[in-house]
């Protein structure tokens, strides 16, 4: 295998994780980490404390605080900065010269939506409009069912790697053929954005609902699979909404397989969060959403779910189209309603009395 030269922009774990896997596959990279603490664990322990704890890193992997020179002479540049700060993060690389003239290839792994005047934007449309006009359709978005703690050991991970550019997909799945990755190319940029997102808002819901079966009489493995089928209606019903083209996104890796494991791994941020809202009394905190976006270092990790909430919310409402769990989970995290009603309402649906009063016929 050629050996390529790799710029991260990001050191979170997920940018980690696939660092990780690149070098593996004996491929040189170079991080860029805003944190002087990240930057010197992994240049002299091998290791990303902070965001990425117990993973032994390859000798492959630099880091460096000065982003241009993460930027600069690279092969291919992977963006996984988080949402709210892509587009300020891409601007200060748009003059390095190898892409100011277009010669790096470059991919996100960023999940989410990108505020904007006009509504929510996905990232791919959030790069591209900040990027030099030569990566109009040719940027690459990476996604799948990918927890980063298993991609960095070399567990057997499914990714795909979706571009309006044919010749741009295959070169990022070239790039991630190494050990432990299995990639596949799509064309369905929108669905595949869409699924990587969306799946975060359905996987909260889901960890609230696993919290509250722990001591329910009704609630239990059943319910959790009819949540998880359900949310997988609305993540399609979204996509095709904003532009999805096929069909067998949702239905496939970047679809049914994200959302299983994002729902239902330890590792789980997004299902952890739930349960917190549950067994902790997260929401407390906070006086609504708008206060928990501005506020979210305060969860002491990131739950992407939670702020994609929000612009799921919005474009619902846009739309016209009916999100029972997305928008459940708006009204959750804006203290409309509480975790537990939203569950009877949503699961019983009108029912909640016949069935309590059933019950105590019984």
């Amino acid at each position: 295998m050629e050996c390529k030269s790799v710029g991260v922009i990001g050191a979170g774990a997920w940018g980690t994780g696939l660092a990780q896997a690149l070098a593996r596959g004996g491929h040189k990279i170079t991080m860029w980490a805003l944190e002087d603490e990240v930057v010197q664990s992994i240049n002299n322990d091998h290791e990303n404390k902070k965001f990425l704890a117990g993973y032994k890193l390859s000798e492959n992997i630099t880091c460096s605080n000065d982003i241009i020179q993460v930027a600069t002479d690279k092969d291919f540049i992977i963006i996984a900065s988080p949402s709210l700060f892509l587009a300020s993060t891409i601007k200060k690389i748009i003059d390095v010269p190898n892409i100011k003239n277009g010669t790096s290839i470059i991919a996100s792994l960023t999940k989410g939506f990108v505020p904007s005047e006009n509504g929510p934007k996905l990232i791919l449309e959030t790069m591209e409009e900040v990027l030099p006009p030569v990566y109009k359709n040719k940027t690459v978005y990476i996604a799948g069912p990918s927890h980063a703690e298993e991609v960095a050991m070399g567990k057997l991970t499914g990714l795909v790697s979706a571009s309006l550019n044919a010749l741009n997909s295959i070169r990022i799945r070239e790039l991630l053929n190494v050990p432990g990755l299995l990639v596949y190319s799509s064309f369905d940029t929108i669905g595949v954005q869409i699924c990587a997102a969306a799946k975060n808002v359905v996987a909260v819901v889901y960890g609230a609902l696993d919290a509250i079966t722990e001591t329910s009489d009704i609630f239990g493995d059943n319910t959790e699979s009819l949540l998880m089928a359900a949310g997988l209606n609305e993540i399609m019903t979204l996509g095709f909404a904003m532009g999805a083209t096929h069909s067998e996104t949702f239905t496939s890796v970047s679809g049914v397989g994200d959302l299983d494991v994002t729902c239902k791994s330890k590792y789980g941020r997004n299902r952890r969060f739930g349960q917190d809202m549950i067994k902790t009394d997260m929401l407390s905190k906070f006086k609504n959403i708008d206060d928990l976006i501005a506020n979210v270092g305060k969860i002491g990790y990131l739950p992407e779910g939670a702020i994609a909430c929000k612009y799921v919310h919005e474009i619902s409402q846009k739309k016209g189209i009916k999100l029972l769990i997305c928008d459940g989970l708006y009204r959750i995290l804006n203290k409309e309603i509480s975790p537990e009603e939203f569950m009877e309402e949503l699961i019983f649906r009108g029912k909640k009395s016949y069935i309590r009063s059933k019950k105590r016929d019984c």
